[in-house]
């Protein structure tokens, strides 16, 4: 399995998802908000917010994968 790369960060920026972490944790909810380079080889952080919350980074080597969310089925009620 590949790991999460700044290529694939990239295309996730300003959409809202969940980001599995490499230790099983998960982090729901949060909108991507930009990919920071850091000095170096593997110190890519990406920036994230949730809600009203201010942005927090988070490194990208931490981060397995992440899954898009459909907002439409979260604010229409059925």
């Amino acid at each position: 399995m590949e790991s999460f790369s700044a290529n694939s960060a990239k295309s996730y920026i300003g959409k809202n998802v969940n980001l599995h972490l490499k230790d099983g944790a998960v982090i729901v909810n949060v909108q991507l908000t930009a990919l920071r380079k850091g000095e170096g080889k593997n110190n890519n952080q990406i920036e994230y917010a949730h809600g009203n919350r201010r942005a927090t980074c988070m490194p990208l080597r931490n981060i397995a994968w992440a899954e898009m969310l459909n907002l439409t089925l979260i604010k229409n009620p059925a």
